[in-house]
């Protein structure tokens, strides 16, 4: 069974950085695919950004040249820099990981991101 676990939220003030990070228990990026998504109060939860297992990536348009998807080398953990924060990025940021066929194997229970002055 897979588990991922994420930790980097926090409050931090417009224009500020966070690192959020998306730890497995055994090398699994290599395998299969992972996306950041997130969810704000009364919103549908969306795609943030996405990386393959060859490390292909892609990125929601509100986020793209502020937020870098990656993995380390050991393909356990997959990180979300996120740059150039705005009140509007906040929300619980959950990571997904999925079959390179887009098939379900675990959500990760979310860290919150709050961006606010």
């Amino acid at each position: 069974q897979v588990q991922v676990v994420e930790s980097g939220g926090g409050l931090v003030q417009p224009g500020g950085s966070l690192r959020l990070s998306c730890a497995a228990s055994r090398s699994i990026f290599s395998i299969y695919n992972m996306g950041w998504y997130r969810q704000a109060p009364g919103k549908q939860r969306e795609l943030v950004a996405g990386i393959t297992n060859g490390g292909s990536t892609n990125y929601a348009d509100s986020v793209k040249g502020r937020f870098t998807i990656s993995t380390n080398n050991a393909k356990n953990t997959v990180f979300l820099q996120m740059n150039s924060l705005k009140p509007e990025d906040t929300a619980v940021y959950f990571c997904r990981v999925a079959t390179t066929t887009g098939l379900l194997i675990a959500w990760g229970q979310g860290t919150q991101v709050t961006i606010s002055s």
